[in-house]
């Protein structure tokens, strides 16, 4: 597929430079906008597609089902903290003045970051998946998609990499079950809902240190806050109309 062949170079290429910019990979990875290129590469070529993607379904845009998701973005990261104390996991918590920028520069950053990301993963490729494999199918591809897209996890513990893997399948099931009930706006909401993650890694789990304890517990978080998602909503039919990319 277009999209892919051109993000995953992309990511490459753009982790290859950050070094040269001087810009603190805490702040910011220039890595998450590889996706971003990738549905450029795509509008290039097919226009209307992604113009109609990028716009989402008819529905709600708000409400409970929005405020819930970005909760759920909370929780994750949260309730893997909360395992790691209960476990005897240890975990190094960053104090917010310690990181290389002030709090709210890096807040802003992580979520232009995620929502560079987002665009090509939630926006693009998932509901492009969907319409032709339906929520289940679509969810854990792009959930597999995403992980492998990560490719510096595999240089960890295996058990590192299998925890990070459970957690992108998970949240990408999550996301994908959400936007049975959310028809559009996937791009503030999947951005925010990936920023709020992030920002609970870099905070509480301390996910670079390659610690496969935390990430086994990130992992297994992801899994019990997606389930609800999965238990409740109500699945729409699915529809074959287009081509894949």
């Amino acid at each position: 597929m277009l999209f892919l062949a051109v993000a995953f170079p992309a990511a490459g290429l753009l982790g290859a430079v950050q070094p040269a910019t001087g810009l603190p990979a805490e702040v910011l990875q220039l890595t998450q906008f590889g996706p971003l290129l990738g549905v450029a590469a795509v509008a290039a070529w097919r226009p209307a597609l992604v113009r109609r993607l990028l716009a989402g379904r008819p529905g709600r845009a708000g409400g409970p089902a929005a405020a819930l998701l970005l909760l759920a973005g909370v929780a994750v990261p949260g309730l893997a903290a909360a395992g790691a104390a209960l476990c005897g996991v240890p975990v190094a918590v960053r104090d917010p003045g310690s990181l290389a920028a002030p709090f709210g520069v890096v807040a802003a950053a992580q979520l232009l970051g995620a929502c560079g990301e987002e665009i090509g993963w939630r926006c693009l490729l998932q509901p492009l998946l969907r319409e032709r494999f339906g929520p289940w199918v679509s969810s854990v591809a792009v959930g597999l998609a995403w992980g492998c897209w990560h490719v510096g996890v595999f240089a960890q513990a295996p058990a590192y990499a299998a925890g990070f893997l459970t957690a992108t399948v998970a949240m990408s099931v999550l996301l994908g079950f959400a936007w049975e009930r959310i028809g559009r706006w996937r791009l503030p909401l999947a951005g925010g809902f990936h920023a709020l993650v992030n920002l609970g890694l870099l905070l509480f789990l301390d996910q670079e240190s390659g610690a496969s304890g935390p990430m086994l517990l990130f992992g297994a978080a992801a899994v019990l806050v997606a389930l609800p998602w999965v238990l409740t909503v109500r699945r729409p039919a699915r529809t074959d109309s287009i081509a894949l990319i």
